[in-house]
């Protein structure tokens, strides 16, 4: 008779692959009820420090194979960043192609990258998606917290886009297809809260795949912004109630806004804020507007710019209030429709101006 599996919290029968323990539902909420603690380096920050000393399990010398992790054979490292490490390997006893994430060894494994990774696996395990990149397998291998996941050959859309714009058919698909996708995720009770070009995969079918979810959290969570007074994300493409704390102001429109600033992305080639320091990218996004993308390439059409501006309103309730509200005007614009956004004329941005700055108002 085969031994079935349940979560230990709510009694769900496992799948055969799954970890004993807790199910996805109760894994992420467990994940994301646990506060960060301890002091925690901003992740723009962790980009420029040298990565933590790992050897790839079962490594040889350079140009052999890298070994073996559990179930999956090791065939090349393809990401690296300040929490983990990706690879592409075979899983055996399935013979399919798929990524695997593990934890780096050394001295920034602390708690607080353990609890994103585990947010991350969690968050992702539940959404079931086309747009979104499959977790197949969450577990802990020697001491070292893993997960599995479809691997997708090909580019970002930070790469895709490199130093030349997409064209604006290209551009508002794309975006389309992932506010629809982030909806169903809000739908789901998960906020993304970390969405920019390079967390955006292109696979062989030219279709977007969101990946990861390691700053997500519950729609109706509490979980904190800040610590230590740093702040969690990506600076260029945050929303101002990110950047700025107001804990009790992020919610959908958050992700909106992000959207917004990779459908700028797109259209530009460059953010919506850029500085040349976290300080000042983060002043930009609290305080200053973003220039118009038809000044940045003038073969935007209106339309666009409108939705994009709109997304990128400081205040989350002038943005579309909902992911799907933008996937539908994007819809509305490869159909060539009227939209339903209207551009910001130039009395109503100088009161809103007034009321970010009071004193010089």
């Amino acid at each position: 008779m085969t031994d079935t599996k349940q979560c230990a919290e709510c009694g769900a029968f496992l799948p055969a692959y799954w970890p004993k323990g807790l199910c996805a539902q109760c894994a992420l909420d467990g994940a994301l009820d646990l506060s960060y603690a301890g002091s925690q380096v901003h992740q723009a920050e962790l980009q420029t420090m040298a990565p933590a000393e790992v050897t790839p399990p079962g490594s040889g010398p350079e140009g052999s194979p890298l070994g073996s992790f559990g179930d999956y054979e090791l065939l090349e490292e393809i990401a690296r960043g300040p929490m983990g490490v990706v690879y592409k390997a075979r899983q055996r006893n399935l013979g399919r192609i798929v990524a695997v994430k593990m934890i780096l060894a050394g001295p920034l494994a602390g708690n607080e990258f353990v609890q994103r990774f585990r947010t991350e696996s969690a968050a992702a395990a539940i959404l079931q998606h086309p747009n979104i990149v499959a977790i197949h397998e969450v577990g802990v291998h020697e001491g070292r917290h893993y997960f599995s996941m479809d691997y997708v050959e090909g580019q970002n859309l930070a790469q895709r886009v490199g130093q030349q714009p997409l064209s604006a058919a290209h551009a508002a698909r794309y975006v389309q297809l992932i506010a629809a996708a982030i909806h169903c995720a809000h739908e789901r009770g998960i906020l993304h809260r970390d969405l920019k070009p390079s967390n955006v995969l292109i696979d062989a079918n030219d279709q977007p795949r969101i990946t990861d979810f390691g700053l997500a959290r519950r729609l109706d969570g509490n979980s904190s912004l800040t610590l230590t007074g740093q702040v969690l994300g990506s600076p260029n493409f945050m929303p101002p109630e990110q950047a700025g704390g107001r804990r009790g102001k992020v919610g959908r429109p958050s992700d909106v806004y992000a959207l917004g600033g990779i459908l700028y992305y797109l259209l530009t080639a460059r953010a919506p804020f850029q500085a040349d320091s976290l300080e000042h990218t983060i002043s930009q996004v609290l305080s200053a507007e973003p220039v118009s993308p038809r000044l940045l390439n003038p073969s935007i059409p209106r339309d666009l710019e409108t939705i994009t501006l709109k997304c990128l309103e400081k205040e989350p309730a002038c943005r579309y209030q909902i992911a799907q509200e933008l996937a539908d005007e994007l819809g509305r614009v490869q159909r060539q429709e009227p939209i339903q956004a209207r551009p910001v004329n130039a009395s109503e941005k100088l009161w809103r101006w007034c009321l970010r700055k009071p004193v010089l108002a």
